[in-house]
């Protein structure tokens, strides 16, 4: 893969970790972060709270390229919530192989501020060339025999907004008539009393009054009247 031309095309830069890092620490794990800069361009991983000296981050950022700029710089430090952030080591990652191959998968050293080693970051650059560019003349008409796609702020036909079919109503009335209640009212059935007298069953009849006490018993030797509940005689007559 060509180096020329590099000017606007992106570039991925993919922070996968860093090991043997120098601590800042004395008693607590550190939490480290990874720093990118490109030109004017800086990012910045999330903080691996506890990540000590083998932080682990898997974290993707793009560039876009800058002719005559090839080389990032890369800087790791120790996130503290109280001070300020403790400076761990720094570098520089050229990007000949990844410009040249269009891959580069390499741990790169870093350095403390005073020389000394303080670890390595790994990281893999992805080179590509489809880089945006955008037309020259937006205006351009297209040429014979080629019809231009309808631009998406175009109003679809008015067929799209077509009123609904009418509901469907099966024959033979299946469904209700509109407005039917259902169950009907509770007087739309009146008892069959109501209207006809006569048709209510007979009254029960009265009760016999019950005389109380019982009537006297005739005297001795006297015949019970007719109709008495004391048929014959009383006492009944002698053989």
């Amino acid at each position: 893969m060509t180096t020329q031309g590099i000017h606007g095309n992106l570039l991925e830069v993919t922070v996968v970790s860093c090991s043997k890092l120098k601590d800042t620490e004395w008693i607590s794990r550190q939490d480290p972060y990874v720093s990118i800069e490109y030109g004017s361009s800086k990012s910045t991983t999330r903080t691996c709270t506890d990540g000590g000296k083998n932080p682990t981050f898997q974290e993707k950022f793009v560039f876009t390229l800058i002719e005559g700029l090839r080389e990032l710089n890369v800087s790791v430090w120790n996130s503290n919530t109280v001070t300020h952030d403790d400076f761990i080591g720094s570098g520089k990652i050229p990007l000949t192989k990844a410009l040249s191959q269009g891959f580069d998968d390499s741990s790169w050293p870093l350095q403390s501020k005073t020389g000394r080693h303080a670890g390595e970051v790994r990281i893999i650059l992805h080179y590509t060339t489809s880089g945006y560019k955008p037309p020259k003349d937006s205006t351009q008409k297209p040429s014979k025999g080629f019809a231009p796609s309808a631009p998406s702020h175009v109003a679809p036909p008015a067929a799209m907004y077509a009123a609904p079919p009418p509901a469907y109503h099966p024959p033979g009335g299946a469904y209700p008539p509109p407005g039917g209640a259902y169950p009907p009212p509770a007087d739309a059935y009146p008892p069959p009393y109501q209207h006809n007298p006569s048709a209510y069953p007979p009254a029960p009849y009265p009760p016999q009054p019950v005389t109380y006490p019982p009537p006297p018993y005739p005297a001795y030797g006297s015949h019970y009247p007719p109709g008495s509940p004391f048929p014959g005689m009383y006492p009944p007559p002698p053989y």
